[in-house]
């Protein structure tokens, strides 16, 4: 009889540990973070250790942030030195070095009832946070820098070394930091052809002969261009002539 009471005491010991929510652990690679205060306060939960249950707290909810490179593209108009325009196609990979500073920055990734595991609504919000952080920073310092850059002398890499600092000390108190970025002019064909012979011109120079190269820049400009068409094209175009007439 004594055996069946502790067996059955067992049982229901067993039966109460089964009833309690299981354990949610916080994963590696990423950070997780938690509030009580719906989003007031945030807690940074290591790797391995466990996420407190919200004990029914309208208030409490999670979220995990990458922690690893991440990377981010952007395009817009900007003004170089004589007002030369030019679209900028911008190319980084970042990292979240500061997850609090972050979320404070970036609120909307911290609101409530979402779902942290889900990847569809993890590349939607970052994808939104790298717009307003991110590159809302890098246009702000490339426009302030770009206005003393002439297109003609313009290195991208060598910009980019200047550009890539500035826009980290800015960075650095959201949490953010740009680990590598690839910043990319694109002309439109008339800034191009100018930089061509701007260029030519120079280089003329440097080996004494701009005159000559001044005359072979207004040859080349005033040749006449030539289009092959395909010739069955041409016997299309006059067949539909002939029956035109």
């Amino acid at each position: 009889m004594k055996d069946i009471k502790n067996l059955l005491a067992t049982g229901a010991t067993l039966c109460c540990f089964a009833a309690l929510p299981s354990c949610d652990y916080a994963h590696a690679n990423v950070t997780t973070l938690i509030t009580q205060n719906c989003g007031v306060n945030w807690q940074v939960i290591k790797a391995g250790e466990s996420i407190p249950k919200s004990m029914a707290n309208p208030c409490f909810y999670k979220i995990t942030i990458p922690d690893y490179p991440m990377q981010g593209e952007s395009r817009f108009k900007i003004m170089f030195k004589g007002n030369v325009l030019a679209d900028i196609d911008i190319s980084y990979n970042y990292t979240i070095i500061d997850p609090v500073a972050f979320i404070h920055e970036a609120k909307y990734l911290g609101k409530s009832n979402v779902n942290s595991e889900d990847n569809s609504n993890k590349s939607a919000g970052f994808e939104m946070a790298e717009n307003t952080v991110i590159d809302k920073r890098i246009k702000d310092v490339a426009r302030s820098l770009l206005t003393n850059e002439d297109v003609v002398d313009f290195s991208p890499s060598d910009f980019e070394d200047k550009l890539v600092p500035k826009v980290n000390e800015m960075l650095k108190k959201l949490g953010v930091q740009i680990d590598y970025l690839s910043f990319v002019p694109v002309f439109e064909e008339q800034t191009h052809q100018a930089i061509d012979v701007a260029t030519a011109i120079k280089i003329y120079e440097s080996k004494g002969m701009r005159a000559e190269g001044i005359s072979i820049i207004t040859a080349k400009a005033g040749a006449a261009k030539i289009i092959l068409q395909n010739p069955t094209e041409n016997t299309n175009t006059a067949n539909k002539d002939e029956e035109a007439d």
